[in-house]
């Protein structure tokens, strides 16, 4: 089986995954890690040589090779990828995935990013937690309609992370 987690940056797709993978015992792969070792360069160092459709093409192209894993794997999505090309349509019509929403809300999300911006290259030259705000409540808007393609949502406001990850165990 995979499990695929979706969500906005802060979500917990990363700290839950890892529980997630523990209890499973499955490896769990984060994309954007898995991208920066095939194409030795972060992220950001991608956008900024290659162009973001340069990165796109890439996302793509790992996530539906990791969709034909024969092994059981989490695997965590960066924020944008289910909102680019065919990428959520690949997810859903693989018969051994499983797709969970993450989903926290603006409010939460402005908490925990607030204290991680500068590690963040999206948000980190977003000055107050007002424009942070701003900023996640207008991305989530375009994204969610993506994000609420996933065959469950797990609500993580108020859950700590070992009941997030029980929620996910009873669903599969």
């Amino acid at each position: 089986m995979i499990i695929v987690l979706i969500g906005y940056m802060g979500s917990g797709k990363s700290s839950i995954g890892r529980r997630l993978s523990k209890r499973l015992n499955y490896n769990l792969i984060d994309l954007d890690d898995y991208i920066i070792k095939k194409e030795n360069a972060t992220v950001k160092e991608i956008f900024e040589g290659k162009g973001e459709a340069y990165f796109r093409k890439k996302e793509e192209k790992y996530l539906r090779k990791l969709l034909k894993t024969k092994g059981d794997i989490i695997l965590s999505l960066g924020g944008g990828t289910p909102c680019f090309g065919k990428n959520m349509h690949y997810v859903l019509e693989t018969k051994k995935a499983k797709s969970f929403y993450l989903k926290g809300s603006v409010s939460k999300l402005t908490d925990k990013l607030i204290l991680k911006k500068e590690s963040r290259p999206l948000i980190a030259t977003i000055e107050t937690k007002d424009k942070l705000a701003e900023f996640i409540e207008k991305h989530l808007s375009d994204r969610a309609p993506y994000y609420a393609k996933s065959e469950y949502q797990i609500i993580t406001d108020g859950k700590t992370k070992k009941e997030a990850v029980n929620e996910i165990i009873a669903l599969l």
